[in-house]
C-alpha cells in the first residue's frame, strides 16, 4: 500500500468554501481520498479547518452546521500531537526557518509515514526531512 499522503488546511477549507470555484473540485477530490483512507490530517489541521469556516470564509458556517461536517470528516485519519512531534517542529524551525506550527505539519506528515504534504502555503517543491510540498492549486 503507498505512504499516506498529508493535507494541509487549506485543502480542507477550499473543499467546503463556495467562494473558490477553481479550487474547490480539486480540494474536494483530496477530500474523498482523504475519506477513503489515502489521507492524514493532524488534530492542529482539524482545529484550523473549524476555526476558518467559523470565522474567516463568507458566509461563515453555523456551528451546527459545522458539526455536522466534522462528523463526516471521522473516516480521516486523525494525527495527534505528542512531545516527539512537538520536538520535531521544533527541529524544522531550526533546519528549514519555518514557522513553529508550520513545523507541526511537517513532523505530523513525517510522522504519519507520508511522503507528500498537499500546501499551497508552504513552497511547491520543497523537502522537509524527506517529506515533498506540493501545491495543488498551481
Amino acid at each position: 500500500m503507498p505512504a499516506p499522503e498529508f493535507l494541509d488546511t487549506n485543502v480542507l477549507v477550499y473543499a467546503y468554501d463556495s467562494s473558490s470555484r477553481r479550487k474547490q473540485p480539486v480540494a474536494q477530490r483530496s477530500l474523498r481520498a482523504a475519506l477513503a483512507g489515502h489521507s492524514v490530517i493532524s488534530a492542529q489541521v482539524l482545529a484550523e479547518f473549524a476555526a476558518t469556516l467559523l470565522h474567516k470564509v463568507s458566509p461563515a458556517i453555523a456551528p451546527s452546521d459545522l458539526v455536522s461536517i466534522l462528523n463526516a470528516l471521522e473516516p480521516v485519519k486523525v494525527l495527534a500531537p505528542d512531545a516527539g512531534v512537538i520536538r520535531r517542529a521544533v527541529e524544522a524551525r531550526a533546519t528549514y526557518g519555518i514557522h513553529f506550527y508550520d513545523g507541526m505539519i511537517v513532523a505530523a506528515a513525517e510522522k504519519a509515514g507520508c511522503k507528500r504534504i498537499w500546501s499551497e502555503d508552504f513552497n511547491s517543491g520543497q523537502k522537509y526531512f524527506g517529506v515533498i510540498v506540493e501545491n495543488p492549486f498551481p
